[in-house]
């Protein structure tokens, strides 16, 4: 059972690094210098679905960690 916790704790992780990398990230740093004038964005079609998943799979990824902590 740890096994089976394991891997799939480090699947989940993979499709986090996936997620998290293909978020828009906007201006960074220009936006601390003046650079973008919005000040609120919202976020629409793909991105919030992409922002969602990335907050269902970052639940999965800690009840996991969790898990495989408690269970020998």
């Amino acid at each position: 059972m740890n096994t089976i916790l394991f891997y799939s704790q480090i699947a989940v992780s993979i499709i986090l690094i996936v997620l998290i990398a293909i978020q828009q990230r906007g201006t960074a740093l220009g936006a601390g210098f003046g650079g973008g004038g919005e000040v609120y964005s919202t976020k629409r079609g793909a991105q919030k679905k992409i922002y969602y998943a990335t907050i269902a799979v970052v639940t999965i990824f800690l009840v996991l960690g969790v898990l495989n902590l408690l269970i020998p």
